[in-house]
């Protein structure tokens, strides 16, 4: 049942369209996943019916029915399970590989692993998001997808708009709203919608906006979307910027698969397969480009040279970072840390303990082989004892980097025929080994 007030408000929005608009609540709901650019270098033959998503290259809809998150290339992370039309506002971002990028409300984490695999590892991702527990479900999924130039914190906006004003080369504002698209998925967005929480939703989204357009640099893009209906919280919240921001200018491109409204562009349900979306692409024509405080870079233990050269691991461009007994590798451009609520900052590389150094299922996740590999097929026993933590039989010696298909999904240690497993417990998936 969906709120009267707002099938009021859609039927004088939308006019003769409305009857559309609200058949396309009776059909399937339409489901996508985007494959991963960092991990398709041996790219597989997906087990699903797959269908191209007309508006990002690496978008794709699929049968509900398969459940490709219960395979292990899901786990792998060679594919991310995106609604399509929330895919849009990554793909018009744009990132270029060794640019800035800040993803300002990034949990769960889709639009920054899409942003990721269009910066193929160079330059620098912040991902942002302000509830520190979605912050650690958006930090695991940068860990899944083999990121390794991404700065994970936990934020307010006006707090990074002090610290990093004008420094971003393009910036991503996944706004939080009303969630009017998400009525089928989930029956909360249904109950705690109100004409007050849209119209509180508009206020939030102007202050976050405000302090976005501080941190981007002139000549920056800047995207704003959210997966709601309302005016007020797309084409009003646009336009009210525009006003608050003349050093700010809408560009319009080229996209025949949305339409386009007095500012910014539709993904209307009934006009496509996907559950709606709103997306403004802007550029910031004035300003000044500032110098931020870089991290400093340490040197990398004896014990993590050993088993580097031990697996014949070579690190791209970067720095060291310590977190207490942890290793990350940071990029170049890492700034200052001090006095940000830091989830990851970089490239997990493992812990340095009791004389060794345990490798991290994040550096696991990022390499595509090792000089110890053991592969095991997708639809094996053996895969599904593995991720349930099962020891294994193997001639490996040593730390072995256990592949699905050609895909790196975990660490082993082999001796005397035997692989102990090193999955991390929080992940493994019990009871389902046979």
């Amino acid at each position: 049942m969906l709120p009267e007030q707002f099938l009021t408000r859609m039927e004088a929005q939308l006019g003769e369209e409305f009857p559309d608009f609200l058949r396309a609540y009776d059909r399937p709901r339409a489901v996508g996943l985007r494959l991963n650019p960092l991990k398709t270098h041996c790219p597989p033959e997906l087990p699903f019916t797959l269908h191209p998503v007309q508006w990002v290259k690496t978008g794709y809809f699929y049968d509900a029915g398969q459940r490709p998150g219960l395979h292990p290339w899901h786990e792998a992370g060679l594919y991310y399970l995106q609604e399509p039309s929330a895919m849009a506002p990554a793909e018009l971002l744009c990132p270029l590989p060794g640019e800035r990028v800040l993803d300002l409300c990034a949990a769960p984490g889709g639009k920054s692993t899409q942003l990721a695999g269009k910066m193929e590892g160079q330059g620098l991702l912040v991902c942002n998001e302000y509830s520190q527990k979605r912050a650690k479900i958006l930090s695991q999924n940068i860990e899944r997808m083999g990121i390794s130039n991404a700065l994970v914190i936990n934020e307010t906006t006006d707090r990074l708009a002090e610290r990093f004003p004008g420094w971003f080369h393009r910036v991503l504002v996944d706004a939080p709203c009303s969630g009017e698209g998400m009525f089928r998925k989930e029956q909360a967005a249904i109950e705690d919608w109100s004409m007050e929480n849209v119209a509180l939703c508009a206020r939030r989204q102007a202050e976050i906006l405000d302090n976005a357009a501080k941190m981007l640099a002139p000549g920056g893009r800047l995207v704003y979307s959210t997966c709601t209906f309302s005016p007020e919280e797309n084409e009003e919240t646009m336009l009210a910027f525009l006003d608050r921001h003349p050093e700010f200018r809408e560009l319009r491109l080229n996209l025949p698969w949305f339409t386009e409204t007095q500012v910014g562009y539709r993904l209307w349900p009934h006009k496509l397969l996907g559950e709606g979306h709103y997306v403004a692409v802007l550029e910031k024509t004035e300003g000044q480009t500032e110098r931020i405080p870089t991290e400093k870079g340490t040197k990398l233990p004896a014990l993590w040279q050993s088993l580097a050269k031990e697996l014949d691991i070579t690190l791209p461009g970067g720095k060291a970072i310590p977190f207490g007994r942890t290793w990350f590798w940071a990029p170049e451009e890492l700034p200052e840390l001090k006095g940000l609520r830091v989830l990851r900052p970089g490239l997990e590389l493992g812990e340095e303990a009791a004389g060794r150094f345990t490798p991290a299922h994040a550096l696991a996740l990022w390499l595509k082989t090792a000089k110890s590999v053991h592969d095991l097929q997708p639809d094996s026993p053996e895969i599904a004892a593995y991720l349930a933590g099962e020891t294994l039989p193997g001639q490996e010696k040593g730390w072995t980097l256990m592949t699905v298909g050609g895909l790196s999904i975990g660490w082993a240690k082999g001796s005397g025929g035997m692989l102990k497993n090193h999955y991390p417990k929080g992940l493994r998936r019990r009871g389902q080994s046979h």
